[in-house]
């Protein structure tokens, strides 16, 4: 293989541009041409792309977001779409490229395989969403900005004796609001894996802790529940406590990547150009009991993951 392309597509996630920079610099180490494809699934539709080297990647370890811009791209779910980026890509001579992103672009990265290109896929999100890896690129990041955005929060509530509820990224994936929960000492929480009824499993809640002499409150719910606004009232209405509501929002894709999230985008960057170098596609890299292994794309979207049940019980017991 001489020449690869690399995007990145979806929502950005600090440790995307360190997955780039392994990305082209394994490459260039094995004598590859590499290709950034800008704004993902679009770029190559429009054939809006660049030639990388090893100086191309200097500096970008420890920014976060990606410096080869992101965008969900419509029109790639169309076969019109697909059939302009595979003529780009034979017009460039990329004869495989390297998908970071979630799952949305790994469908990309399927359609692509399928019809004679060769992808690797890379997990990068800060929702830690793709089932088939027990990590994703931005996830630690986005768990410490939480974690260190709430721990300012928590000062101002402990001083005037309120209740806050916060809302955390995460439309179908609780995973940042249960651990960023443990982590800040959350009174409650809300994910969209655990069915209850959201007012009445809370109030119940600040109720007990009430009576245990606590006069301030952190309740953290994901995205996906949302209506932080109407239960910070029903809590204020029912428990008699000043509550406010907070939405971090997109401050918790950006920030430098931490150790772990550079670390594993540097060996997730190499092992897929290893495995393009090979000859092999249709595969997404992904950590699995802390090792870095493959799937076949299909297989990998089709994966289940069960929330951690003793997880979600060890920050009910433990939030009193």
């Amino acid at each position: 293989m001489k020449t690869i392309g690399v995007l990145t597509s979806g929502g950005d996630a600090p440790g995307m541009n360190a997955a780039v920079r392994a990305v082209v610099r394994t490459a260039c180490e094995k004598g590859i041409k590499v290709i950034g494809i800008n704004r993902g699934y679009q770029g190559l539709i429009d054939c809006d792309v660049r030639d990388l080297d090893i100086r191309s990647v200097s500096d970008i370890i420890h920014r976060g977001g990606t410096m080869l811009y992101s965008a969900r791209c419509l029109a790639f779910k169309e076969e019109e779409g697909i059939k302009k980026g595979i003529a780009n890509c034979k017009k460039l001579g990329i004869e495989g490229i390297v998908v970071i992103g979630g799952d949305g672009s790994f469908r990309g990265a399927r359609d692509l395989s399928l019809r004679g290109i060769p992808c690797i896929g890379i997990p990068g999100t800060i929702d830690n969403d793709i089932v088939s890896s027990d990590y994703t690129i931005g996830y630690d990041t986005s768990l410490n900005t939480i974690m260190q955005m709430v721990d300012r929060i928590r000062d101002t509530v402990e001083s005037h004796s309120r209740c806050i509820v916060v809302e955390v990224m995460g439309n179908r994936c609780g995973d940042l609001t249960l651990n960023a929960g443990i982590a800040v000492g959350a009174t409650a929480i809300v994910i969209p894996e655990i069915q209850a009824d959201v007012e009445q499993h809370v109030i119940e809640r600040i109720r007990r802790t009430q009576k245990t002499g606590k006069k301030h409150f952190i309740v953290m719910v994901a995205e996906g529940i949302g209506g932080v606004d109407a239960l910070a009232k029903k809590i204020q209405a029912e428990c008699g406590v000043e509550s406010r509501s907070v939405v971090l929002g997109h401050v918790q894709r950006g920030g430098s990547p931490t150790v772990r999230d550079r670390v594993l985008a540097s060996q997730m960057g190499y092992r897929a150009v290893e495995l393009l170098s090979e000859g092999v596609g249709n595969k997404v890299v992904v950590v699995k009991d802390d090792k870095i292994v493959d799937y076949d794309i299909y297989e990998a979207l089709t994966m289940k993951k069960p929330v951690d049940i003793s997880l979600y019980q060890i920050a009910h017991d433990i939030s009193i």
